[in-house]
């Protein structure tokens, strides 16, 4: 598979798209004035204890207090069983006006606050560090035992060594097949980086950040994999030569991967992907057999409705919906990733009669979520053909990074037809000729409206001015959308 980053840097943001066989299949942004915060360490300031919810809210400087559970506080032993959620409450390990040590794991998404740990990590490239764990880990994705075992050995090795030095890893995907003395180099750097937190943590004050992690471009280099990049593009010449200043001090190997794209059209045209990004903040995904997806994200959940649409098939119905089906199960998971979009996420599939062809839909799915770098779970397929699926969310979904409600139907998705606003607006005149007695109205509405008074509703209108006995004029604002409305007595 050929993989290869496209990035776009400005003053103002940063985007990052990864393209799979030149399809888009990821798009990160981090804008100036709104930077990520996962990674990030603060000392906060305990602000509320909830014993019912065995959790805590941290203030550690944002607009929002954090959210703390239990099961995220550091034990006081590292041996200490006993601690979890059912056996320590969260009053005998916090109190309100307590400072606390802890780092960003979740994103501010909608009104609720970032979520919080405390039990503190700093990543590199290979590894992991944990300050207050003795715990050596290794990413599930590096299969081969024998290699698991040399990289296990080379932590276990140096930690015998080095009795002095207190502390945890998780090996990362990308340290397969790296050299000892690289990983021991990394094991080095990381270490001092953690010196200088912890300095901090005794200095700043409580409310500030103590360390903040690495910027999107930084972190998209720190994580790229050899195996399968084939190309990194940078549009600014300035990023370009930061990120190749990282990569020579720390992953050299990559550096021919990396080039200065100067093309006269910006790359994200070049490439397309300005197309694929306005595509994916529409409700509906056409299929290439004809077909096409729903997409609706709501607070509590996204619900995905596949649809065979003008595709028929060549033989039969139950051969259109599974082919149609099919073909949805592998553009369902692309876009889960495109979108980002995380909770709780119900896809509706056609029903399928065959038990052999749901059986291969699932199957299909799930294997195309296995290369979605989020941890998902997902359940069979029900009898009316649902499939119910869990998808780690630790930041915003693009439509909610890149918009907001609209401001006529509040994020409804729909708005009052002109009917029904010229049914409003007489019932308006009704109900301040009645209190006022009133002899002349002036209706202010948006054009459509006023035109459908005019015509459509104009006998009403005169059977309600004669009831009255009153005169109602009119006058069109541009500025009105198409449910605002005023009636105003002359």
């Amino acid at each position: 598979m050929s993989e290869e980053f496209l990035i776009n840097v400005s003053n103002v943001e940063t985007r990052v798209a990864l393209v799979e066989n030149g399809v888009l299949q990821e798009i990160r942004i981090e804008r100036e004035d709104n930077k990520g915060l996962v990674g990030n360490i603060y000392k906060g300031k305990v602000v509320r204890v909830l014993p019912g919810m065995q959790a805590a809210f941290v203030d550690i400087g944002l607009e929002r207090a954090a959210f703390i559970h239990v099961k995220d506080i550091l034990p006081l032993r590292e041996d200490d069983d006993s601690h979890d959620d059912t056996g320590v409450s969260i009053s005998e390990l916090l109190r309100e006006g307590q400072s606390l040590v802890v780092q960003v794991t979740k994103e501010m998404i909608g009104s609720k606050g970032a979520k919080l740990t405390s039990h503190l990590s700093i990543p590199s490239r290979y590894l992991v560090y944990m300050p207050y764990s003795e715990h050596i880990g290794i990413s599930q994705r590096i299969e081969d035992e024998v290699e698991r075992e040399r990289l296990r050995q080379t932590l276990t090795d140096f930690q015998l060594n080095n009795p002095d030095i207190k502390g945890g890893f998780i090996l990362r995907t990308a340290a397969e097949g790296v050299s000892a003395e690289d990983l021991l180099k990394e094991v080095e750097f990381i270490l001092k980086v953690w010196g200088f937190v912890a300095l901090r943590i005794d200095s700043v004050p409580v409310r500030h950040v103590v360390y903040e992690g690495l910027p999107l471009l930084m972190r998209t280099v720190r994580d790229m994999t050899g195996g399968s990049i084939t190309h990194v593009r940078i549009d600014d010449e300035t990023a370009y030569k930061q990120v190749m200043n990282f990569v020579q001090q720390f992953v050299p190997s990559m550096a021919s991967c990396i080039e200065h794209c100067t093309a006269a059209r910006p790359i994200f045209d070049l490439y397309g992907i300005e197309d694929e990004l306005e595509k994916a903040l529409q409700r509906k995904v056409s299929l290439k057999s004809g077909g096409y997806l729903i997409i609706d994200q709501t607070e509590a959940m996204t619900t995905v409705d596949v649809n065979t649409g003008a595709y028929v098939g060549h033989r039969n119905l139950e051969e259109t919906i599974y082919k149609t089906n099919l073909e949805a199960a592998h553009a369902i998971a692309r876009q889960l990733r495109l979108r980002n979009l995380g909770g709780m996420i119900i896809i509706d599939f056609i029903d399928m009669e065959e038990e052999e062809h749901r059986r291969q839909v699932l199957r299909t799915f799930e294997k195309m979520l296995e290369r979605d770098y989020a941890k998902t779970h997902v359940t069979g397929i029900s009898e009316l053909g649902l499939v119910a699926l869990t998808r780690r969310r630790t930041s915003e979904s693009l439509e909610h990074l890149l918009c907001e409600s609209c401001p006529v139907c509040d994020g409804r998705g729909s708005i009052k037809t002109a009917t029904t606003v010229c049914y409003d607006i007489f019932r308006e005149i009704r109900r301040v000729a009645r209190f006022y007695e009133a002899k002349t109205f002036l209706v202010i509405a948006s054009q459509r409206v006023i035109d459908k008074l005019l015509d459509e509703e104009s006998a009403h209108l005169a059977d309600l001015a004669e009831y009255f006995k009153c005169t109602i004029k009119f006058q069109v604002e541009s500025m009105y959308h198409q449910e605002t409305f005023d009636v105003v007595l002359l």
